[in-house]
């Protein structure tokens, strides 16, 4: 192999869920967003409008900023949700994810529509979770581009009490002990007692109801998680584990983030 040249990526098949792992973190996010703007340009043959969710995270970073600058993308045409945010921030707090993704992807590229949580502007969490449920009602999730936290979680579905059975589509949840930590790992806040405990999640049924899922997860912090959800059962103490039953899911791994078991022969 020529110096600069890339490896082919290593290919599994977990239960359903497909998963790529590339040599670098670059390769990665290259190879995710190539495959996300396909998806998109996909779905915008077939269909008048789709609808997107994406997670707001520094995993997610690379990916983005590649896919904003792909070409054929009618995004007027998508309407875009994001999955989770924090409960108590101001309004215009760099952490809350909203505000992130305004950043790095919502005000970058023409949306017909961006559905945004926002708790401050409801009467309560619960009246804020209930209206974005009903728009998430009205508008099914076509896409859905994730990551997968230091626990295992999805959104904000933390284990212990993430449910595959919830019958909630959005709700309020105490964040886990493990989950805020991870928010101060990713330099979002200066300290745990700057993360805050409650926070609004789409739930684990209403992320599966989009018809495909592509999950990107890079670096060593998440490479425990990663074994657990492909190695260990489909159960509720590792939520991302319940990917494997999706039937049009892809995982996106870097060298970093690939368990032992998977990895190429030294």
């Amino acid at each position: 192999m020529t110096q600069g040249a890339q490896q082919m990526p290593l290919a599994w098949q977990t239960d359903r869920l497909a998963t790529q792992s590339y040599s670098s973190r670059d390769e990665m996010a290259e190879a995710a967003s190539r495959d996300l703007a396909e998806a998109l340009r996909g779905l915008l043959a077939t269909k008048t409008r789709v609808s997107v969710m994406f997670a707001a995270a520094p995993s997610q970073q690379d990916t983005l900023a590649l896919l904003r600058n792909a070409a054929d993308i009618d995004w007027s045409r998508i309407a875009a949700f994001h999955m989770d945010e924090y409960i108590g921030l101001d309004i215009g707090h760099q952490a809350r994810f909203a505000n992130w993704l305004d950043r790095h992807l919502f005000t970058l590229v023409p949306f017909e529509k961006i559905h945004r949580i926002e708790p401050h502007r409801f009467s309560s969490p619960e009246a804020c979770a209930a209206d974005y449920a009903g728009r998430l009602a009205e508008e099914p999730l076509d896409l859905v581009c994730l990551g997968v936290g230091m626990n295992g979680h999805l959104a904000f579905n933390d284990p212990p009490d993430a449910r595959f059975e919830d019958r909630q589509s959005v709700k309020v949840v105490t964040l886990a002990q493990d989950c805020r930590i991870q928010q101060v790992e990713d330099e979002c806040f200066a300290s745990l007692a700057d993360v805050p405990q409650q926070a609004i999640t789409v739930t684990i049924p209403a992320l599966l109801s989009a018809g495909r899922m592509i999950s990107v997860v890079p670096g060593a912090l998440k490479k425990a998680a990663v074994t657990r959800m492909l190695t260990g059962p489909i159960a509720e103490d590792c939520p991302a584990s319940i990917l494997r039953r999706h039937p049009q899911a892809v995982l996106y791994l870097d060298e970093a983030s690939t368990p032992d078991v998977f990895r190429r022969a030294a």
